[in-house]
């Protein structure tokens, strides 16, 4: 995975206004024909996810296009996080949707602990095992059996920013943590706060957290932490809190401020750090590839106004973190099955990565679909990185630790937003929510 980076960082480095070259460009798609489906008419499906605003609209053509090829009615449920909550309640209430798709690796685990999902069938496995490295499919399984179908993946280590920000401060895309800081102290010193962060969402502070961590502590202690062999008092997490809190304890640093970050939603963080010319309310965004969607909202062109840099090595390598949504059936129903079938094909991904915002685990998507350079080669370096990846951190711990509104490590880190400061504090409340979520 660490090619990811790489490869974003050299597809992106330009801006120099030169149109993107036509789809399929850069690659000779093979003639193949599309996946086999079965009729469906008459057949009524619902899907349910987090996604909202375009990214729901771009999967809605997705859900189009399987109407057209099996005749079957698809309705897009929209779902609240945590969505293991908002399933049960559906279960429990008689009424569950065909198929899900969940954000994190923990929600499946809990999933099928509860016997909600049904494996995968041979229609959908013959398209993973033609089309995703061995990796993601383990990702989908749990106790060795296959339940899931990893549609969306996501490179998490990457920061965009405002070219003309950037500019007219004189400012370089930094490579390392300290020179991002100093970077940062340039860019507020010149008018323009440094930093969009998107408090309101406490999912996006665990991504600043786990790409501090993962590179300044290194893989086997961010595994060992995943999984809660090692406490979040540990020295490490300590060490990282600290690093964390010398962009977060400058208040200059941030747009809005502490208190405006933690009003600040993700979309919004996003489309403020792009519009204001060379005056936006933030010169830089983090988060991962799917930043392009909300991009696409203002009148910046990605590649141009639009550009984005690898997330600074804090230790000796920069982090590369990988997230994801897995598709899973809940009904033992056909209807169910074909549809995991087309999102397991590279049919159902083409069509996504031409919208934006969107990078398929799945090798047989035409790197030609994908909109501009930079997604185009993101999506193959995440590819080419094979099983050589780190998962989301808080996408693998228990809901009601990692992926939980108001709770658990989302409220820990809204209040370390806040208050920096209190890094012992801080840890003390992680550790005593991840035992309780953990069971140890």
């Amino acid at each position: 995975m660490a090619a990811v980076g790489a490869l974003a960082l050299g597809a992106c480095g330009g801006g120099d206004g030169k149109s993107d070259p036509p789809q399929g460009a850069e690659s000779s798609p093979q003639a193949r024909p599309p996946v086999a489906l079965p009729r469906l008419d008459g057949e009524k499906l619902e899907v349910a996810a987090v996604w909202t605003g375009p990214e729901q609209a771009n999967f809605t053509k997705v859900l189009k296009e399987f109407e057209k090829r099996t005749g079957a009615t698809v309705t897009f449920v929209p779902a609240q996080d945590p969505i293991v909550t908002f399933l049960g309640t559906k279960i429990a209430g008689g009424q569950p949707p065909d198929v899900a798709l969940l954000p994190q690796v923990g929600a499946l685990t809990a999933a099928v602990q509860n016997k909600w999902v049904q494996p995968v069938g041979p229609e959908a496995k013959a398209q993973l095992d033609a089309n995703y490295a061995d990796g993601w499919k383990k990702l989908g399984a749990v106790g060795g059996t296959q339940y899931g179908v990893y549609y969306k993946a996501a490179n998490k280590s990457l920061i965009w920013y405002n070219a003309k920000a950037f500019k007219a401060a004189g400012v370089e895309p930094p490579k390392t943590w300290k020179e991002l800081v100093q970077a940062a102290d340039t860019l507020s010193a010149s008018g323009t706060p440094a930093v969009s962060v998107a408090g309101a969402d406490g999912w996006t502070l665990t991504d600043w957290f786990e790409n501090v961590y993962l590179s300044q502590a290194g893989p086997q202690k961010y595994d060992q932490l995943a999984k809660h062999e090692i406490k979040w008092t540990d020295e490490s997490v300590k060490q990282a809190l600290t690093t964390l809190g010398e962009l977060f304890g400058r208040k200059d640093f941030l747009a809005g401020g502490a208190s405006g970050a933690l009003a600040t939603e993700f979309p919004k963080s996003v489309t403020q750090t792009f519009t204001g010319g060379d005056r936006p309310a933030g010169a830089m965004v983090f988060e991962g590839d799917f930043v392009a969607v909300n991009i696409a909202q203002t009148e910046a062109k990605v590649g141009q106004d639009a550009l984005v840099f690898n997330f600074p090595a804090v230790g000796a390598k920069p982090p590369v973190i990988s997230g994801g949504d897995v598709a899973v059936a809940l009904k033992p129903s056909k209807g169910a099955q074909a549809l995991l079938t087309f999102l397991a094909s590279p049919d159902a991904g083409e069509i996504q990565a031409r919208e934006g915002g969107f990078i398929s685990a799945n090798k047989a998507v035409d790197p030609g679909a994908y909109p501009n350079p930079i997604q185009r080669d993101i999506a193959k370096a995440l590819i080419a990185a094979g099983d050589d990846f780190r998962f989301d951190m808080s996408d693998q711990a228990p809901a009601a630790f990692g992926g939980t509104p108001g709770a658990g490590e989302w409220k820990a880190l809204q209040d370390f937003l806040a208050n920096p400061s209190d890094v012992a504090g801080t840890q003390a409340r992680l550790e005593a929510d991840a035992a309780k979520a953990y069971g140890n």
